[in-house]
Formats: C-alpha cells, structure tokens, sequence
C-alpha cells in the first residue's frame, strides 16, 4: 500500500455562497472532502493546460514534411551565422 505524501502547501480560495453549496454537493456525491474534490479537478484541469501548451500535435504529411526538415538543415543566413559568432565571441 503507498504511503500518503505529505501536504505541506496551502492554497486558499474565496468564492460565494453558491460556489460554496455546489462544491460541498459535488463533494459528497464524489465521496470526499470538499478540499479533495477541488485539488482533483484543479489539477486535472491544470495538466490540461499544461499538455496544451508544451506540447504539439502534427497530422501525418506535416509530420513527414517537419522530419524532412530535421534531415536536411538549412545552412544560416550571414545575419543569422554573424549573431551565432558574436554569441559566441560573449559568452565563450
């Protein structure tokens, strides 16, 4: 059986009365504590956004075309090789 982790982290809310009522509703049908219900969704809806934002999703021909790209680099243009050489005289 795996142990509890320990919650060292406090996070507190304010909302109205009938956020309040629909939450502890919600709760109860789900069969844990209101704060438990509430960390659960909030994290699922969190990993969403997270998912959402740091990753990409390609259909197959962009895929192939993104691959192509990988195998086949361009070389940089001047500006481009002259920002790479003077980072490269500044930082070492």
């Amino acid at each position: 059986m795996p142990t509890p982790s320990l919650k060292e982290g406090r996070l507190n809310i304010r909302c109205d009365f009938h956020a309040r009522d629909l939450l502890e509703k919600a709760a109860t049908y789900a069969h844990v504590s209101v704060s438990e219900f509430v960390l659960r969704h909030a994290l699922a809806s969190a990993e969403d956004v997270v998912r959402e934002h740091e990753s990409i999703s390609l259909n197959a021909v962009d895929f192939q075309a993104f691959l192509a790209a990988l195998d086949a680099p361009v070389e940089p243009s001047p500006v481009l090789q002259r920002a790479f050489d003077r980072h490269a005289e500044q930082v070492g």
